[in-house]
């Protein structure tokens, strides 16, 4: 059972989708929910099928207080990291919240500041509380919807399937066509290179 809030009832949760990928964007969202909001199916995102991902999306978007979404695309993650990259991202979700919260809490359990708003690191937080579970879903839809679109143009990838990650199929085509503007060219893509630069 997810929690309504950990501190403040004037809080936002935080999250992104997609830093273990090859390719594409690393996207975060951020959410602000009513003091009264509650929804049964809410979960993390990787918890749930993408039909409900897609039913929650709209839901989310009407009762929020106020959300953003936001992609830090592959230029920016190869010159300053995936994990500053992911920072980045949402940092600037944040700057888009009206109002501004007064207190965020984040997926995971390392974050750069936000000026002038207290934060706490909770670690499996988008299976904890409703803000970070939201913000959970709201990334994932956003990337996945993203990943569809530029799969249009590349399709041998099947970005449409794989979303990017480093699974066999994808590894398998960037050994066979190459590399492309989407991809990141600070990790290790290769079949043969198990681990990546991050």
């Amino acid at each position: 059972m997810l929690k309504s809030c950990y501190r403040s009832y004037f809080e936002a949760g935080t999250d992104e989708a997609g830093r273990g990928c090859l390719a594409g964007p690393v996207t975060a969202a951020a959410i602000t929910l009513p003091e009264n909001f509650n929804n049964n199916i809410l979960n993390d995102s990787k918890q749930l099928s993408e039909a409900k991902r897609t039913i929650l999306r709209p839901i989310l978007e009407k009762e929020a207080v106020s959300f953003s979404v936001c992609h830090v695309f592959e230029d920016d993650i190869d010159e300053i990291n995936i994990l500053n990259a992911s920072f980045l991202a949402m940092h600037r979700a944040i700057d888009k919240l009206v109002p501004l919260p007064s207190f965020l809490i984040v997926d995971g359990n390392r974050f750069k500041p936000y000026p002038n708003i207290d934060h706490e690191c909770i670690v499996k937080g988008d299976g904890k509380y409703m803000s970070i579970a939201a913000a959970s879903v709201l990334a994932k839809t956003y990337r996945d919807e993203y990943m569809a679109k530029i799969h249009e143009e590349f399709p041998m990838y099947n970005w449409k399937k794989n979303k990017g990650y480093p699974t066999k199929e994808h590894r398998e085509a960037i050994k066979q066509y190459g590399l492309t503007k989407y991809h990141r060219k600070s990790f290790r893509q290769l079949p043969e290179q198990l681990t990546l630069d991050i």
